[in-house]
């Protein structure tokens, strides 16, 4: 696949990662305003580094809009004049929705949003896709792409602002959990390196079971809970403390905030 990402900041270099990792480009064009902090990327043959977005369009089928929200209009007038048929158009641009790149481009081009997390660098990320009604013909190609860098799948538009709050700020959210089971290990007397390979493999195997069962998620806590038994006085001590209440607040509150901004 000749791939074209356009704007390599902290997500587009995440992306970049996955798909050269995964081995899943015939050629990538990297595109960002100082290339200095990605120069490294040219030593694959297959990568070409560039602040010329015209030039990543030109020699790419697949364009990945990786850009800031306040600059996604200004790049797509730069490069409207050569998108042809040829091109599937993926937004990973956050609140930027479908009605506004074809008010800018037309409607008639393979337009699809997708809304990976940082995962995607390692091959684990959640992926979100949707598409204007063209690309509903292309949108398998997004998800082909998104599921070698980890899972994906098809939602509707309305629906990506508050997968953005699950599974892009969800992992800052996870990482806080991760964080705050490690600072328990260290009073409990482990060692901080100790104590954070314990907490992450535990979050990673806890996953891992869901994943692997299917079983709900308190079908696995029933597993480990027994009658006056210190697990159950755990959890009960972390719902009294409002735990699942403060991170349901807290996916609220994310999801209105981005709702007051986009």
């Amino acid at each position: 696949m000749k791939i074209a990402i356009l704007g390599t900041g902290n997500l587009g270099l995440a992306i970049a990662k996955g798909l050269i990792v995964n081995n899943a480009i015939t050629t990538l064009y990297l595109t960002k305003r100082n290339i200095s902090s990605i120069e490294s990327y040219a030593e694959y043959g297959n990568v070409t580094i560039t602040t010329d977005n015209r030039e990543a369009v030109e020699k790419s089928d697949i364009i990945i809009f990786a850009i800031q929200p306040r600059h996604m209009e200004m790049v797509l007038e730069e490069v409207k004049d050569l998108l042809t048929e040829k091109h599937v158009l993926i937004s990973v641009v956050t609140g930027f929705k479908i009605p506004k790149i074809e008010e800018i481009i037309g409607s008639d081009h393979f337009i699809i949003r997708a809304m990976p997390n940082t995962a995607i660098s390692v091959g684990k990320s959640m992926t979100c896709i949707c598409s204007n009604e063209k690309g509903k013909k292309r949108v398998n190609v997004a998800l082909a792409i998104f599921n070698r860098l980890g899972t994906s799948i098809e939602i509707p538009e309305e629906q990506m602002r508050a997968a953005t709050v699950i599974c892009a700020s969800g992992i800052a959210f996870w990482m806080r959990l991760i964080r705050a089971t490690t600072q328990g290990a260290i009073q409990l007397g482990f060692e901080s390196k100790e104590a954070l390979e314990m907490s992450m493999h535990t979050c990673l195997g806890a996953a891992s079971l869901l994943v692997e069962t299917g079983n709900h998620p308190e079908k696995e806590i029933d597993r480990v809970t027994t009658p006056g038994g210190c697990t159950i006085e755990g959890l009960n001590e972390m719902e009294h403390q409002g735990l699942s209440s403060s991170l349901i607040k807290g996916l609220i509150a994310s999801f209105d905030k981005i709702n007051s901004i986009s």
